[in-house]
């Protein structure tokens, strides 16, 4: 699972795909709200806004 800005999503993708050998879900963190857990802030990948979900 990896929580990244705009400019990280073909590179978490890539990466989770590397990882799992499977096609991940990407969910806006805009958009969605979860009961139970706060996404994290900044992107897994740098220090940008995490705006997006993959997993």
């Amino acid at each position: 699972m990896y929580c990244v800005c705009k400019g990280h999503i073909e590179l978490a993708l890539d990466k989770f795909v590397d990882e799992y050998e499977d096609a991940p879900d990407m969910v806006d963190l805009n958009e969605t709200h979860f009961a139970n857990w706060d996404p994290p802030v900044k992107c897994d990948l740098c220090e940008e806004k995490a705006e997006f979900l993959i997993v």
